[in-house]
């Protein structure tokens, strides 16, 4: 497999698991697996109900992304305006995204709540309802999400033609905390209560040190192709 693709999988999987991580997301995944964890009262059963939550999210994510790359991909202008202009939109995309990171642009996304139909649901559906609630609460995208999301992810997979490995990736990476908090919360809520505390601080630098390496790859390609840029806006 060659190097570029390499780099692609990883950033996918980092790009998962911060978007897992940051704070909407993961107050959403602790809410809802200890709301799981209430129907359960063994260790073995609260693991399974958590990572098929997990498993929902992930499902979500990939068929989302699949969605869109396929759509992007498939409408031949549009794949060749992509094609042409990828590196000049990578730079400045990279830079916008950091400004989600470090919270400097902001915006009011509707939020979706484990409401009283898909409560009775989960309780009633056993192995079924944490699926479908990993799916929902998946497609509530806070600002920090939707830019990793919308404007790191899609622009991978595009740009490496991979409308399925490079999504499902991602999505591998947003189940990974999960699942994580699937085995700490089957050891107890307290040790979830420390988890998450140190997820936080965990959350905070990396989504900022996330954030100053786009920055600093957004101006090199910039920078690089300048020529391309001055080209391009004086047709």
């Amino acid at each position: 497999m060659e190097t570029g693709i390499w780099v692609s999988l990883l950033s996918a999987l980092w790009f998962g698991i911060l978007t897992s991580i940051s704070p909407c997301p993961l107050a959403t995944n602790i809410a809802a697996i200890s709301y799981i964890a209430k129907e359960a009262h063994r260790p073995a059963a609260v693991l399974t109900r958590a990572l098929l939550y997990a498993v929902g999210r992930l499902a979500a994510y990939v068929i989302l992304a699949v969605i869109v790359v396929t759509g992007l991909l498939s409408v031949p202008p549009v794949a060749r305006f992509l094609e042409r202009n990828m590196n000049l939109i990578i730079g400045p995309l990279l830079i916008l995204v950091a400004l989600f990171l470090f919270d400097v642009i902001q915006f009011m996304v509707p939020s979706v709540g484990a409401g009283v139909a898909l409560q009775n649901f989960v309780k009633k559906a056993r192995w079924l309802g944490p699926l479908i609630l990993g799916f929902v609460f998946a497609l509530t995208f806070c600002p920090v999400s939707a830019g990793l999301f919308f404007g790191s992810l899609i622009p991978l997979a595009v740009q490496s033609e991979s409308r399925l490995l490079v999504p499902g990736i991602y999505g591998v990476g947003t189940a990974l905390p999960v699942a994580g908090f699937a085995v700490i919360l089957s050891l107890g809520v307290a040790t979830v209560a420390s988890a998450f505390q140190t997820i936080t601080k965990v959350e905070f630098w990396a989504r900022r040190i996330t954030g100053a390496i786009f920055v600093l790859a957004g101006i090199y390609l910039i920078i690089r192709n300048w020529p391309l840029y001055v080209q391009l806006f004086t047709r």
